[in-house]
């Protein structure tokens, strides 16, 4: 990577969906690669454009973490210079100001830490269910399950949850790195259905919300409180005003995790239709991944490629927009090539080393 490490990556903000995602995976190719980061006309596509406060914290999060230097880092601000330092392995905490997910901040800087020459533990606060961004549930069900199967050991932990517009979330993520080279894994298969539920969560709320919701979704999906696959968990009063209908299903090689949230405009009724057509959209399909699954995987799948110089492949349900943008600015960082084709009943996404 040597000629990638002396080579500014430059992003356009702007290009595809124009959201936070291109300034997430700029800032982790960044540290991983030691390529200075110059990227502009940030989050274009958003009706508020430039740096929100849980993108701040995503920066503040890159150069804590790498000892790196950042110029243009304020609120609004829609140009950003970032000059990463080396990536150092430590006990980290983040505090997102406002509701911003937690989970963002975390995936921006895990691709470094991954790769860190020791453990690391990273406590952040904030949203654990957001609006636009992965429920907490999805990352430990879904997503750090396949960071293991790379050799990086994962752990997730739950302290308190926190919605929208509240914040008040804990979570602690403790990462250790391989001590083999990252072996990259095909994934195209789901395997045969073992266990699927859902449940609703509604701290502050009334109570009957969830047991509405589950109801519905239950006579919508043939499944009953009898059988354990309609739960509703505990939840202490102080981590709401919030509720998270999710659904979760368990397949022999993939995990995938559903969230719709619940909103003032919404009845019960309708987050439960809004989960159930995206369970039947992914089941519908032959994919192993889910759309958010697909695009969250990307990275630390390219990360292995690059280490091991073996290419690895995997299906999905489809290719979004945002999936699309985020495989086109991860070919721009990494010495990779991502192809995406589609198959029978599927997208298939291909990330091979650069000869």
């Amino acid at each position: 990577m040597t000629e990638l490490t002396l080579s500014p990556l430059t992003l356009d903000g702007s290009t595809g969906e124009g959201g936070g995602q291109i300034l997430r995976t700029g800032l982790a190719i960044s540290m991983v690669t030691g390529r200075p980061l110059h990227i502009t006309h940030i989050r274009a596509g958003r009706p508020k454009p430039g740096l929100m406060r849980q993108h701040l914290a995503c920066v503040q999060a890159a150069v804590a973490v790498c000892g790196g230097q950042s110029d243009g880092a304020e609120l609004g601000s829609q140009t950003l210079q970032f000059t990463p330092g080396a990536v150092r392995e430590g006990d980290y905490r983040f505090q997102i100001a406002t509701a911003g997910s937690c989970l963002l901040v975390l995936q921006t800087v895990l691709p470094a830490l991954m790769l860190a020459d020791g453990e690391s533990r990273v406590q952040l606060s904030g949203g654990t269910h957001n609006p636009m961004a992965p429920p907490f549930d999805f990352l430990e069900r879904a997503f750090a399950p396949l960071v293991r199967r790379l050799g990086v050991g994962l752990e997730l932990q739950l302290q308190r949850r926190g919605f929208f517009p509240a914040g008040g979330g804990e979570l602690v993520a403790r990462i250790t790195p391989s001590a083999q080279p990252l072996a990259p894994v095909d994934i195209l298969e789901r395997g045969p259905l073992m266990n699927g539920w859902a449940e609703a969560l509604v701290p502050g709320l009334a109570r009957n919300i969830a047991h509405r919701e589950l109801e519905a979704f239950g006579q919508r999906m043939g499944w009953t409180f009898d059988s354990g696959q309609l739960r509703q968990p505990p939840t202490r009063q102080n981590e709401g005003p919030g509720n998270a209908l999710i659904a979760t299903l368990e397949y022999a090689h993939i995990t995938e995790v559903f969230c719709q949230l619940g909103e003032r405009s919404l009845s019960a009724e309708q987050v439960a239709k809004r989960l159930v057509d995206e369970v039947r959209d992914y089941q519908r399909s032959s994919g192993a991944l889910g759309p958010h699954l697909a695009d969250q995987w990307m990275l630390p799948l390219a990360l292995a490629v690059c280490r091991s110089g073996q290419a690895a492949r995997y299906t999905c349900t489809e290719v979004t927009q945002h999936t699309a943008t985020n495989a086109q600015t991860i070919a721009l960082g990494l010495p990779v090539r991502v192809q995406i084709a589609p198959v029978e009943g599927a997208m298939l996404v291909e990330i091979s080393p650069l000869p």
